[in-house]
Order: C-alpha cells, then sequence, then structure tokens
C-alpha cells in the first residue's frame, strides 16, 4: 500500500478497473418519509441499453478520469489508456488493474510496448480490495446514480460525466479504510 501513498518520484500510480454494465432504468435510493415507509415504484429492468464505465483513480490526489462506452472489449480499453495517457501527460505511470482477459488483448500489450513511460501491475488473482478504485465506484453510483431513474444511454452518460466532474473538483487523497 506504500505505493499508493507515496509513489516513486516522478511517478503516478493509478487504479484501473471497470464498472458495469449499467442500464437505464430507475436506481433506487432512500428518501425520507415520516412513516418510514419506501415509496411503491414499479421497477424497471433497462431494456433499453446498456454502457460500460472505464475509470482511472490516482490514490496519492484523488485525481479521476472515466470514460463510458457501450461494450467492454480491448479496443475500448486502448482509447481509455490514450486518455489515460493525455490526462497524466508527465513523468511515468504505473496501471495497477486485474487480471481480466480485456487487459491483456494483443492490442492493449502493442498500446503498452509503443509507451514506454508505462508500466502494467497486474493484482493477484481475487484480490479486488488491493485496487483503489473498486471502493471509490460505491462513491460513483452514489453521486450518479442514486434516486434517479434514466431513460436513455445519452442520460446515463451524461450522470457519469457530472458526478466525475464534481469528484474532480472537490476532490482529496483517496484513503484505504480496509
Amino acid at each position: 500500500m506504500n505505493l499508493y501513498k507515496t509513489p516513486p518520484p516522478q511517478t503516478h500510480v493509478l487504479c484501473l478497473d471497470e464498472m458495469g454494465p449499467l442500464g437505464t432504468k430507475l436506481y433506487f435510493g432512500r428518501q425520507w418519509s415520516l412513516l418510514k415507509k419506501y415509496p411503491h415504484v414499479t421497477p424497471n429492468y433497462g431494456g433499453k441499453g446498456k454502457l460500460w464505465v472505464f475509470g482511472a483513480l490516482e490514490p496519492a490526489t484523488g485525481c479521476v478520469l472515466t470514460m463510458t462506452a457501450p461494450r467492454r472489449c480491448g479496443s475500448d480499453f486502448v482509447n481509455f489508456l490514450d486518455r489515460v495517457i493525455e490526462q497524466w501527460h508527465d513523468g511515468d505511470l504505473v496501471l495497477i488493474m486485474d487480471n481480466l482477459s480485456v487487459h491483456k488483448v494483443v492490442d492493449v500489450r502493442l498500446w503498452a510496448l509503443k509507451h514506454e513511460r508505462v508500466r502494467f501491475l497486474f493484482q493477484p488473482t481475487y484480490s479486488p480490495w488491493l485496487n483503489l478504485i473498486e471502493p471509490w465506484w460505491k462513491t460513483l453510483r452514489q453521486l450518479a446514480l442514486k434516486g434517479r431513474n434514466f431513460t436513455s444511454i445519452e442520460q446515463l452518460a451524461m450522470a457519469i460525466e457530472q458526478a466525475t466532474a464534481y469528484w474532480n473538483n472537490h476532490r482529496h487523497p483517496y484513503i484505504w479504510r480496509k
């Protein structure tokens, strides 16, 4: 965990992961009530589309980058990696991620060879708690989704974008509380 708190000089340590699929549906949230009863709602199951969220978190600063995509595939992940190196354009990058097959496809490996300042650090299998973006997804769900009803993919993507902007405007170093 020391790598998260105090990265080497001129190095950014980033935690990468994907969240989803998210659907266009009602995301339940608590609402205030005098009788302490939840309001009656008819659930919908999001049959109008899916959305994946790619995310990068720098625990030392709390800075976050998200990108939405209609699927989780190697080409979308390469597009996200391009955004990561645009966001953190100076210094070396250590990207901590899980062993998902999308992270190891040929396109991603070729991308890594092309970008010498980027190093991949794969966490051990079956240990998602070591990646600090995992608990941050809960924060994003609270900010973007909870208590809202989405009828289109565009609304959902905009909510993710706005929540990320809000987080970055109020960011702070992300502390691991395990």
